[in-house]
């Protein structure tokens, strides 16, 4: 546990990186053993700056004062504390005042530091202390359903036969949310291609494009494909879907996961330069954009963010955005659309980069609409998508 907060604040490592590695070097440990180590280094993660509050004490990163804040942690999720001389010097009630005396401070209660808490007020107002709680809480485990091998209700089933409880999400059509948090990448029904992880907010997007079967589409920054399999099992395997990336190893592995999916239509293809972006000049019937961003929405399930976001990053990112919508853009078909999606909240990221574009783009561009999904009111990530068509 200990190694574990010294890698992810004192080495600067991900928090699900070190997590793996961890289990990875405890191959013997039960399911619940593991499920204890991850769930609990991730909420010490999350609540970080609010356990050092706590503690009465400024972050360090020695072994001893690690085990300490560990204690404190125990106490604060109302746990009796273990006879044991490392947490001799912890004082329940002291605990307990320092949280009454933080109650009202939503930055430190929720854990967020300055800079980012000071950037969301200036863009979010009153909403902000809002977003910050919801921002702040533990994610849920979401499937989505591959329509190309099976339907939800099959899906639902087949887990359950397997003694994994599952429950659709109304509002998302193949969404399934796993009762219980556990490991779903060694199940037999991942293997076969029947399902992937996929938050309910992120799975929103590619229908907000309005793809349909034999449709061209360009998947400008698609990673490692998450959109790109969605908008593939909507078109029902039909047409063609150019998956693009500046990284090829993302690349790479949307092959694999495309090949275990039973999916035929995408074609990869690494961006080198501006020449892989002006061969598909005029092309396409949908350009999808999902953004490179702060990942503002998406803190809940990556809490370690909060402390490696930087405010030179997320200045340099927005620069990216807009050079990204002013290049790829042109990829788009006349009459065809560009939609454009974003994994943060911020409006500057958001509605003022679409605002900015539609202002600075030599070609034609015509708003179509938008979709804005807050962590508080939908309860899973924070997403933005925004559809523009081409004159």
């Amino acid at each position: 546990m200990v190694d574990g907060l010294s890698a992810i604040f004192g080495e600067g490592r991900y928090a699900d990186k070190v997590i793996e590695g961890i289990l990875k070097s405890n191959p013997k440990w039960g399911s619940h053993d593991r499920g204890f180590i991850a769930e609990t280094l991730y909420d010490m993660v999350r609540n970080w700056r609010l356990l050092w509050a706590l503690a009465g004490r400024e972050p360090e990163l020695k072994h001893a004062s690690l085990w300490h804040l560990f204690g404190v942690y125990w106490v604060w999720r109302g746990r009796p504390l273990p006879d044991l001389q490392k947490f001799e010097q912890i004082d329940p009630a002291g605990i307990a005042q320092r949280l009454a005396e933080i109650a009202n401070v939503p930055k430190i209660l929720h854990s967020f530091p300055d800079w980012l808490d000071d950037m969301a007020t200036a863009e979010l107002g009153e909403a902000w202390p809002i977003e910050m709680a919801a921002l702040n809480q533990s994610t849920q485990v979401v499937l989505r359903t591959n329509t190309l091998k099976g339907t939800r209700e099959n899906l639902h089933q087949n887990l359950a036969w397997q003694n994994v409880e599952s429950y659709p999400l109304e509002a998302v059509p193949e969404a399934l949310i796993l009762k219980k948090r556990l490991n779903i990448f060694g199940n037999p029904l991942y293997k076969q291609g029947l399902f992937e992880i996929q938050d309910a907010s992120s799975q929103l997007v590619a229908p907000f494009t309005g793809v349909e079967p034999g449709m061209r589409v360009v998947d400008a920054c698609a990673g490692a494909g998450g959109k790109s399999l969605h908008l593939a099992a909507l078109m029902q395997n039909q047409g063609k879907i150019t998956a693009m990336d500046v990284e090829g190893f993302k690349l790479d592995e949307l092959r694999r996961r495309a090949n275990r999916a039973g999916i035929s239509i995408i074609d990869t293809k690494v961006i080198e330069n501006n020449k892989t972006i002006k061969r598909l000049r005029e092309s396409a019937d949908i350009v999808l954009l999902d953004a490179p961003c702060s990942g503002t929405g998406v803190i809940r399930r990556n809490p370690d963010a909060k402390w490696k976001l930087a405010p030179d990053f997320v200045a340099q990112v927005k620069e990216t955005q807009h050079e990204i919508l002013m290049r790829y853009s042109q990829m788009t078909k006349p009459g065809g659309l560009l939609v454009y999606a974003t994994c943060s909240i911020l409006p500057t990221e958001n509605t003022r980069q679409i605002e900015r574009f539609l202002e600075e783009s030599p070609d034609r561009f015509e708003f179509v609409g938008e979709q804005v999904i807050l962590p508080s009111k939908f309860g899973f990530d924070g997403f933005y998508m925004s559809k523009l068509r081409r004159a």
